[in-house]
């Protein structure tokens, strides 16, 4: 529900703001910069941002460099509550990936927009190396049975039993003791550019992107680990071009 709406509070955002800008009667441009929130099937509620730099070679194919921030999830994470304190934790998690994407590609413009209407539609193919920040989850857990006072925050392990786990750790805890992953990202995708003037633009973008590593993540050590990350994904962007 919570995704609901903030898409929905999003698309009005945007659509407010194509609303209330005024027409150009030309819409043709040379470059473009935007940034967008990434929601998508390894994230959570919302996935992580992405921004991209964008120049036209010729009338139908643009140049792209793009950066993705993302938060990796393994696909059988579940959120669960302390029967003790009722703070939310997941159970079996021993890391997150954040996964940093670079990515060098090319939209190839399919549908041109009319002037005062339409949408503008490209392909968009991207590929880059992945850099994969892997940091310890930490939960808070009690130090002894029936004595809640003494507790202690400390990365998550099997040998942890789900009746001594009070929450997660502290924020941004675990990040100072992060591995790094090397590997590369592959992404397709259609862009639906919506804009009615020339210095903005906002719309979305839906593809598949495959992030590949190395070496295998464990993300949650009693589950099947990979090495592969394959994640359908919806981004909401706005910028502007000239």
């Amino acid at each position: 529900m919570r995704l609901v709406y903030l898409f929905g509070f999003l698309g009005f955002f945007i659509a407010s703001q194509v609303a209330f800008s005024q027409t150009s009667d030309s819409y043709d441009y040379q470059s473009e910069f935007t940034w967008g929130i990434n929601k998508n099937t390894s994230g959570g509620l919302i996935g992580g941002f992405a921004f991209r730099k964008a120049r036209k070679l010729s009338d139908r194919v643009l140049e792209t460099y793009g950066l993705e921030l993302m938060n990796v999830k393994h696909p059988q994470e579940v959120r669960r509550s302390s029967g003790i304190t009722g703070n939310f934790f997941i159970f079996g998690k021993s890391n997150y990936l954040y996964a940093v994407r670079p990515q060098y590609g090319r939209d190839f413009i399919l549908f041109t927009k009319a002037p005062q209407q339409g949408v503008e539609i490209k392909a968009v193919f991207a590929a880059g190396p992945s850099l994969g920040i892997v940091a310890p989850y930490y939960v808070e857990r009690r130090l002894a049975p029936d004595v809640f006072t003494q507790t202690s925050n400390e990365p998550y392990t099997p040998n942890i039993p789900f009746s001594d786990i009070l929450g997660t750790g502290g924020i941004l805890q675990g990040l100072a003791e992060s591995r790094l992953q090397l590997g590369g990202n592959l992404k397709a995708a259609l862009n639906f550019e919506m804009g009615t003037i020339k210095s903005q633009v906002a719309g979305f973008e839906v593809g598949f992107l495959v992030d590949a590593y190395f070496n295998k993540i464990e993300l949650m050590p009693t589950a099947k680990n990979s090495s592969v990350f394959p994640t359908a994904f919806f981004t909401l962007f706005y910028g502007n071009r000239k």
